[in-house]
């Protein structure tokens, strides 16, 4: 049995998952420098190797020669340490073969962190120094303060958000610190810039406390044109949100929480275009009640959904239950599981339309997905491993997500928040509400075109270029017709900086 920390800081047990059932990836990437007799067949004796261990492929070069040897760097995707480790050592045995180095791609990227601040002005002369600093910076500033709205003309504010964490709920690895959260805090800034252009930065807070974390933002807001809250356990995670959305004037957003949300209501409109159902109408078995499982849960709802049952580690959450509970699993009592069912997960699944999972590995059996009613929809979000690998529900799914990029239908937080906050930022938003994020799911949904849309493509992917600029236009419109644009831009794009 293996243990497992979801983001919303519940332990998860369940059985151990076959290793290789996780294929290779580029997050374990070597580049292998090997010393090879330069004699025929050599290199098909390290390749056959290397198939054989299981390692994948990615580039062969030469990097010279040496004693009658070609020195050559093969970059290889292995399983994880294990299994980078059993490649190695596999090499080391075949004779005419030395290795010389490995180096991890994945560290070699992060040396020295993976972003960096730049000018956007030239600062050559005495006349560029004397505009951008003192004395000229001087009119500048007073400009803001004679008239305060000025510092989203005249400032980084415009085009800005802070990434804050304590580092308690990141990734699958539970409470690892604000120093040790850096790295996906940097990630998560360069997929602002890279998705949204948007400038983020990084902000890890040494604190636990939530009323220290709200203080510590409500300080810096200044300088930010909104707050992304990121891997902040729960339940600690909802007031945080909840009080600097009441108590900032600019967009405050967990993504935690509302970008799965967000995606997850994208996937199933498309969903159940293929399928031909009513989401009002959806049996819904939820796993993972934590920061995730609550906001999908949420927009489902807005959207029209009715029948939810919610299951964490300790079985169903029905009106009523006492033991492990809090103030949000008490809200989600109160508003789901309307016939009260207190039943297991397996008894559940009988008849149910979707299956949205945000726990661990092996939460459900791929048997249990044959109970399921006509044409069952799998959400299986869970990373690295999903409740229920793709291969092992196929028979008995229609449609089926994950939240990994190496199958179908990945359901990736950077199609929501890109957009959702480049649109924010254009229009000056004060916060980012429900029909913004519902706005940015049919906005996701409708880039799959008619033409496209099929089991295996309800969702677009990350990198496809209309889905930023299509979230922003919808966003600002849905926050000029509720009220919370300061401006109207002619376009979502006009003010990108």
């Amino acid at each position: 049995m293996t243990t497992t920390q979801t983001k919303s800081g519940e332990t998860k047990t369940a059985e151990k998952t076959d290793k290789k059932t996780v294929k290779p990836s580029a997050s374990y990437s070597l580049t292998i420098r090997l010393k090879i007799q330069n004699r025929p067949g050599m290199l098909g004796k390290v390749t056959s190797r290397i198939g054989e261990i299981g390692g994948d492929i990615g580039a062969i070069d030469i990097a010279g020669f040496e004693d009658a040897c070609i020195i050559r760097d093969l970059t290889v995707s292995v399983r994880d340490e294990e299994h980078r480790t059993e490649l190695v050592n596999a090499l080391k045995e075949l004779e005419g073969i030395q290795v010389v180095h490995v180096s991890d791609r994945t560290f070699l990227m992060h040396l020295g962190g993976k972003i960096r601040i730049q000018n956007k002005v030239p600062l050559a002369t005495r006349d560029d120094l004397s505009m951008a600093y003192t004395p000229g910076v001087a009119r500048v500033c007073m400009a803001i303060h004679d008239e305060p709205e000025n510092v989203y003309k005249l400032t980084i504010k415009r085009n800005s958000v802070a990434v804050v964490t304590d580092g308690t709920a990141v990734l699958g690895l539970g409470d690892i610190g604000p120093e040790a959260s850096l790295p996906v805090m940097e990630g998560k800034a360069m997929l602002f810039k890279e998705f949204g252009k948007i400038d983020a930065f990084p902000i890890a807070l040494n604190t636990k406390d939530p009323e220290e974390i709200i203080q510590a933002v409500k300080h810096i807001a200044p300088v930010f044109g909104g707050i992304n809250l990121e891997d902040i356990s729960a339940p600690r995670c909802f007031e945080i949100e909840r009080r600097l959305k009441e108590e900032l004037d600019i967009p405050v957003f967990h993504d935690d929480q509302h970008g799965t949300a967000v995606v997850v209501l994208a996937a199933l409109l498309n969903a159940l275009k293929i399928v031909k159902k009513d989401i009002g109408e959806l049996k819904i078995v939820v796993t993972g009640v934590g920061a995730a499982g609550v906001a999908c849960s949420k927009i489902i709802m807005s959207a029209g959904a009715k029948n939810i049952i919610g299951f964490d580690r300790k079985g169903a959450i029905y009106k009523g239950r006492t033991e492990h509970m809090n103030f949000m699993k008490d809200w989600f009592a109160e508003h789901t599981n309307p016939s009260g069912f207190k039943g297991s997960i397996h008894e559940a699944l009988e008849g149910a339309d979707l299956f949205l999972g945000l726990s661990g590995p092996g939460t459900v059996d791929a048997k249990d997905l044959a109970k399921m009613a006509r044409d069952p929809i799998v959400f299986a979000m869970a990373n690295p491993t999903p409740e229920v690998m793709p291969e092992d529900a196929a028979p008995y799914v229609r449609i089926m997500a994950t939240g990994r990029s190496d199958y179908p239908n990945q359901i990736n937080n950077v199609l929501c928040f890109p957009g959702i906050f480049r649109g924010a930022l254009d229009c000056h938003a004060r916060d980012i509400n429900e029909e913004m994020k519902l706005a940015a799911a049919e906005a996701i949904a409708s880039v799959v075109s008619a033409k496209e849309l099929c089991e295996d493509y309800i969702i677009p992917g990350c990198f496809n270029p209309k889905v930023a600029e299509s979230v922003a236009q919808a966003v600002v419109k849905a926050a000029i017709k509720t009220g919370v644009a300061r401006k109207e831009p002619k376009s979502a794009f006009e003010e990108m900086v």
